[in-house]
């Protein structure tokens, strides 16, 4: 019989001893918004996203570029109908890989993207077992009516400690902020912002665009007591009807076309209007005042400082065109 090798003690005892500070300086216990307890790196550096507007976007914006997103091809190309890193981040940027198209995840290459973090939404929940079988995964919540602005960006920024850098890009949002309130007429103001498709939607609470526009002292306009714009359990808008639209006067109405569609332009979404909505210029009391701005949908609609700031750009050229 070969006689075993031992390990010295001392050795052991350093091994040991060391050990439990390994674990807690390498990873750290955390409760995500569905729940679940999750051990996750303390900083990680491979991290995929289940939802790429309202997850990887702001971990872009905070500097932290994902390496696999859901809804994009192998080669980083985009299953959407519009790419929102090029949009709302700016275009030539490098892009995560795919994993699969939308409804059909592909969990071998995701696998073989080697991810430290997988976050998803609170609607993955259903895959949040099968997903933990290749890489920690924690549920974010992303509702309209749950989060607010900008909020989520906030929120994963304490989840990957990038609190840094959520802290650089709100100062450049405030001081921009500044800038455009100067602009904006003062004293009690309303706003309402809708969304075209095929139908009207009331904007819900969470995108940069809200955020903007409520920091400059706009507040959501009342619908004669209805619920639409709570949003409870929905991502971003909720349906409007015309005829609810047509009693509005708010100081500001906010007007944006699906960000399914190429065309994007203020001409575009008022020929959407014209169609939803027959005579909309005589009727709506803010079309006839000149109080409607047009936002590009694809650059607002994240829950980014990014959207914010493209926001706050497109209300400042309003201000100045008055």
């Amino acid at each position: 019989m070969r006689p075993s090798k031992r390990v010295p003690f001392a050795a052991l005892l350093c091994a040991l001893l060391a050990a439990p500070f390994a674990a807690l300086g390498g990873e750290r216990q955390v409760t995500d918004d569905t729940g679940r307890v999750v051990e996750i790196p303390a900083e990680p550096k491979r991290v995929v996203v289940m939802h790429e507007p309202l997850l990887g976007l702001p971990l872009i914006d905070l500097g932290l570029e994902p390496v696999g997103s859901y809804g994009r091809a192998d080669d980083g190309s985009t299953l959407s109908a519009v790419d929102f890193i090029d949009t709302v981040m700016g275009e030539d940027r490098a892009k995560p890989e795919g994993f699969g198209p939308f409804g059909r995840i592909d969990l071998e290459r995701l696998r073989a993207l080697e991810p430290d973090l997988i976050i998803g939404t609170e609607r993955d929940v259903d895959k949040a077992e099968q997903l933990s079988t290749i890489a920690p995964t924690y549920l974010q919540t992303v509702s309209t009516g749950r989060v607010h602005g900008f909020g989520v960006e906030k929120d994963l920024a304490d989840l990957v400690g990038r609190q840094d850098a959520y802290a650089d890009r709100l100062n450049t949002y405030e001081t921009r902020l500044a800038e455009v309130a100067k602009r904006v007429p003062g004293g009690e103001k309303t706003y309402l912002a809708i969304i075209t498709n095929d139908q009207l939607n009331l904007v819900g609470d969470m995108s940069g665009a809200i955020q903007a526009i409520e920091d400059l002292g706009f507040r959501r306009a009342d619908l004669s007591g209805t619920e639409a714009g709570a949003g409870p359990g929905t991502l971003f808008s909720v349906p409007l009807s015309p005829e609810t639209l047509g009693m509005a006067d708010p100081d500001l109405l906010v007007v944006m076309n699906s960000y399914a569609v190429a065309d994007r332009s203020p001409q575009a979404t008022e020929a959407r209007l014209d169609t939803i909505m027959p005579g909309w210029r005589s009727f709506l009391k803010p079309a006839r005042e000149g109080r409607v701005l047009y936002l590009d949908s694809a650059k607002v609609a994240t829950p980014t400082i990014a959207s914010a700031l493209h926001t706050l750009g497109a209300i400042d050229a309003f201000e100045q065109g008055r």
